[in-house]
């Protein structure tokens, strides 16, 4: 919007030039909505105790969790919300990857609503069920993929990016459209899953966006592209504001839920912000990168395929003590604290090992 109305307006009053740059909106993206979250973040949590919108802790759960039954969820909403409306005042909506982004964000977030919903509003312990979720986000991520794909330039629409190596896209063709889908759908339920301890999803969240925020911006900038030797990808520079904003409505919604928590993000929040993920991976064509960056949420996924597989396989056995991986380690006494603070530290590792390949393709 201020772009809009701002940047034409250089012609005649030269301090509005500063609008052209995708740096200075980023970082006032950043700042709107780390003050949206952080003024919000009270008269929310506030709002959802009133209706009762609490978390509702499995009795097969983590025995130390019981007490955060209660804990006012859905803060997913005030993480979307901060989000919208920061993008709103600083992107550039001529651009159509914007749109696209919009779109996922509502679109996955809508269906982990859904989900809260069916668990809280209707006291449903399992929620939306398994096979329905999981056709919705197909359909949703194929609408996505199709359309990064409309938007993409020719046949580079459908190529994607080897993380250490040089010159070397290969192009898949239509088995594109699959490997993308299940890329954005993987990290929507790895990220779902990693959402289980006190900040521990929004702080990973919050250390992979900044990491895709830098990939988007040296991709977006013919010089920097040049200079790094990777693909040169025309408009993706604009969703460095949109990610400015999604790091600042994380960290604005991590002051509250940091341990102990005074809310919970929901379904809805990490099912928008995983769906945002996997698409900014989509269209940076970071796609197999993103399995370094978000190493943290391949892991969480991983656990529970490979503690689900073995228990039907062993008739009954476990290989973790608990899955996901987090809960495996509270069971081996880890506090809560320990573990959300460690997995960071991995997850800022993973991050420099990641913004590495950029020099080394």
């Amino acid at each position: 919007m201020l772009y809009e109305l701002l940047y034409p307006l250089s012609e005649h009053i030269q301090a509005f030039n500063v609008f052209k740059y995708i740096t200075f909106r980023a970082i006032y993206s950043t700042v709107t909505a780390l003050v949206i979250a952080l003024f919000f973040g009270k008269y929310f949590i506030r709002k959802l105790q009133e209706f009762q919108i609490g978390e509702q802790i499995r009795a097969d759960g983590p025995a130390g969790h019981h007490h955060k039954s209660g804990t006012p969820t859905m803060g997913g909403v005030l993480i979307v919300f901060a989000i919208l409306v920061s993008v709103a005042l600083w992107a550039n909506f001529s651009n159509p990857y914007i749109w696209v982004m919009v779109g996922a964000t509502l679109a996955f977030g809508l269906i982990g609503f859904y989900d809260d919903y069916l668990k809280i509003a209707r006291k449903n312990s399992d929620g939306f069920t398994t096979k329905p979720k999981f056709v919705a986000q197909l359909a949703i991520s194929g609408i996505i993929v199709f359309a990064i794909y409309t938007i993409s330039d020719g046949d580079s629409g459908s190529t994607i990016a080897i993380p250490f190596l040089k010159d070397t896209m290969p192009n898949l063709g239509y088995w594109f459209f699959p490997f993308a889908m299940l890329a954005i759908v993987g990290t929507c339920n790895a990220v779902n899953l990693t959402d289980g301890l006190d900040g521990l999803a929004t702080g990973t969240i919050t250390i992979t966006i900044a990491t895709l925020m830098i990939i988007l911006y040296a991709s977006g900038h013919m010089g920097f592209a040049s200079y790094l030797n990777i693909p040169y990808l025309e408009n993706v520079g604009e969703l460095v504001v949109l990610c400015g904003a999604v790091f600042g409505a994380c960290l604005g919604f991590l002051w509250f839920n940091s341990h102990p928590a005074q809310i919970f993000m929901g379904n809805v929040g990490s099912m928008a912000l995983g769906g945002l993920i996997g698409t900014l991976a989509v269209i940076s064509k970071n796609e197999i990168l993103l399995v370094i960056i978000g190493g943290v949420f391949v892991a969480e996924a991983l656990s529970v395929i490979i503690q689900v597989g073995y228990f039907k396989y062993s008739g009954g056995k476990r290989i973790f003590l608990m899955a996901p991986i987090h809960h495996h380690f509270e069971k081996k006494g880890w506090s809560e604290s320990k573990i959300v603070v460690r997995f960071w530290i991995i997850a800022l590792l993973l991050a420099l090992i990641s913004l590495s390949t950029l020099k080394l393709r």
